[in-house]
């Protein structure tokens, strides 16, 4: 029997494992040379082979608000679909198949996945669903999320479906800075968000799993614009060369100080903080140049802030930081931001502070799952409560310790 093709004693479509691997074995073969606008045909021919119909391609916004249609032939394109209020938004964030019964079959959303990072989500409609189907579907969504990711690096084609509104030069670059906004293993898993989305300049982070140790920056370079932009791409081009240099957390610091006040000159600076994490046992290490304190969040709830010893920000030729460190249980949560969530205020008003940044922590934590859907909420719900606008940038990242291992993954069963 030709592969797609209907046998006549059933009627039903060929989703067996064989199947299976001929078809994601076709869009294996054409991938590594598919030009980016031939992505959508193939996929949706891909789709059909196996039943499918009405197959949509939902992108994450950069306000993180929305998941947008990508349009290309033989995909359907219709509006632009709520994260917070939505089938789609529930398998985006949560990262799980979203089986939606209809009167002419079942709508499927499925996440699409790269690292762990929630790309968007395939939706498409099947007139029944079996666990062959589900397997099939899911290997499918995760080889598309493979060739969205592989190909945006070097087309406009998905950035600008992703864009709401109008973007500055300098949150171009921000954006152009910063990994994946989520990333997922066993043993610990990380989300971070930027405030406001079109228009950051200053506030990055960046990391890095190397072996069992997690590195994490977060960084807030002085002004807002241009040239708080290009300050913090030196910090966090400074910051990765000296990680991949494989030196400690303090000579990393001295680094980029060297490299800002030596960029910019004595009057410029940028707040760090620079973290390591073992993913194996739990032992965080961290300096501080200036930077708010991290919360620890423990069963759901703020336990303390992580206060320590502060040195001078970046490019104020500060002594050396000494290293904090922490041991982490299996759940805990560490919470990072830049001075903009708290320090907004209306005029004549107080600043947002400390106290009620922990107050919504604690409720958040109660109500969403996993670190991107916490940080995604607590950023919006912070927003709102500052008034809906924001004057500085602000930004959180958040950091989940699970512990255990993932040796089990390079087991073929």
């Amino acid at each position: 029997m030709a592969a797609g093709e209907r046998p006549a004693d059933t009627g039903a479509v060929d989703r067996s494992e064989g199947f299976g691997e001929r078809l994601l074995g076709v869009l294996l073969d054409r991938a590594h040379e598919m030009p980016p606008q031939l992505i959508a045909p193939l996929i949706a021919e891909e789709v059909a082979r196996v039943g499918g119909r009405n197959v949509s391609i939902l992108l994450q916004d950069y306000a993180q608000l929305l998941l947008v249609p990508l349009s290309g032939r033989g995909l359907t394109v219709g509006r632009p679909e709520l994260i917070s209020d939505s089938h789609a938004g529930v398998a985006f964030l949560y990262g799980a198949p979203v089986e939606v019964p209809q009167d002419d079959g079942v709508r499927m959303y499925l996440p699409l996945l790269d690292g762990s990072d929630q790309v968007g989500v395939l939706a498409l409609t099947l007139d029944t669903v079996d666990d062959d189907d589900r397997r099939l579907l899911r290997r499918l969504a995760g080889l598309v999320a493979d060739m969205l990711v592989t190909k945006h690096s070097y087309t406009d084609q998905f950035f600008l479906a992703r864009r709401r509104e109008p973007m500055s030069l300098a949150a171009e670059i921000q954006w152009s800075l910063l990994p994946p906004l989520a990333m997922s293993v066993p043993q610990v898993a990380v989300a971070g968000i930027l405030e406001p989305a079109y228009s950051v300049a200053g506030d990055s982070f960046d990391y890095a799993l190397n072996e069992d140790i997690l590195h994490v920056a977060m960084v807030d370079a002085m002004g807002h614009g241009l040239d708080a932009a290009t300050m913090a791409t030196v910090a966090i081009g400074a910051y990765r060369h000296a990680r991949r240099a494989e030196i400690g957390l303090s000579e990393i610091y001295a680094f980029m100080d060297r490299a800002i006040a030596e960029q910019f000159g004595p009057d410029h600076f940028v707040t760090a903080q620079m973290m390591r994490l073992n993913i194996t046992t739990g032992h965080l290490q961290w300096v501080n140049a200036g930077h708010p304190a991290p919360l620890l969040i423990r069963n759901g709830q703020v336990v303390r802030q992580l206060e320590s010893p502060t040195t001078l920000p970046v490019g104020f030729g500060g002594e050396e930081p000494q290293i904090s460190e922490q041991m982490l249980q299996r759940g805990d949560r560490v919470l990072c931001f830049t001075d903009g969530l708290i320090e907004e205020h209306e005029a004549g008003e107080e600043q947002f502070g400390e106290e009620q940044l922990i107050h919504w922590v604690n409720r958040i934590e109660r109500t969403e799952k996993g670190v991107r859907a916490v940080v995604r909420s607590l950023s919006h719900t912070l927003k709102q409560e500052r008034g809906g606008s924001t004057s500085d940038d602000a930004t959180l990242f958040l950091i989940e310790w699970r512990g255990g291992a993932a040796d089990h993954l390079a087991v073929l069963e």
